[in-house]
């Protein structure tokens, strides 16, 4: 593989926070400080819609499976979940006291997980808007989380330099995995759900066993935060 680049996608006046594909790729979603979400043609790189409505920085937008809907986060202490195709918001979560980090859908879409420097997650009823529980423990900021493929569980990372793993069902915390010396930026689970990987300003990322907590392996190489 030679790794070079195929498309420069340009339209955004400030800084990029997060991109991502819809699950067959044809799509992608970016996230911006200039307070827009846009979809683009992955194979023309042409901009197809700009969500406009967040009264302030966007720090992360998902494609639910079938890419029907986006969900996004933003410094306004706001979710949002779109019609991909119309880019009509279709409805607002509000709840969370302080910038909202990272939103994402569980694999059916039914869902939705966030995450806010107010030190809680947050897991939605996408359909209704209404918030089902809340999730606390962490004793920081927390910077991501995401569904097992089940929707089962949740796992988060936070700057309080923790993973936890949660019970999405009761809101349980089930593990708390330590290790990482400074703040956690990402975590997620693999396809089975039995391991997680983590990523940390510590400049290591680890793999964990998620049934038991345990740390498998570290993998260093970076020369900064990751």
């Amino acid at each position: 593989m030679e790794g070079r680049c195929l498309k420069v996608l340009q339209g955004h006046t400030d800084f990029v926070r997060s991109a991502e594909f819809n699950h067959d790729g044809s799509l992608i979603v970016s996230a911006s400080f200039d307070g827009s979400i846009r979809i683009w043609d992955a194979q023309t790189g042409e901009c197809l819609r700009i969500l406009q409505g967040h009264t302030d920085s966007v720090t992360s937008a998902a494609f639910n499976q079938n890419g029907s809907l986006v969900v996004s986060a933003n410094n306004d202490d706001s979710i949002r979940i779109w019609d991909a195709q119309t880019g009509e918001c279709l409805r607002i979560l509000e709840g969370h006291t302080d910038f909202v980090t990272s939103a994402a859908f569980n694999q059916n879409g039914s869902l939705v997980v966030s995450v806010s420097e107010d030190r809680t997650i947050r897991i939605w009823d996408a359909q209704s808007g209404e918030c089902l529980r809340i999730l606390q423990g962490h004793a920081d900021a927390v910077s991501s989380a995401t569904f097992n493929i089940e929707g089962s569980l949740v796992v988060s990372a936070s700057m309080d330099d923790s993973i936890r793993i949660w019970d999405a069902q009761t809101g349980e915390c089930l593990r708390v995995l330590d290790g990482h010396a400074d703040a956690v930026s990402s975590a997620a689970f693999n396809i089975e759900g039995s391991m997680v990987v983590s990523a940390s300003w510590d400049g290591s990322i680890r793999i964990w066993d998620a049934q038991t907590g345990e740390c498998l392996r570290i993998l260093e190489g970076h020369s900064d935060e990751v």
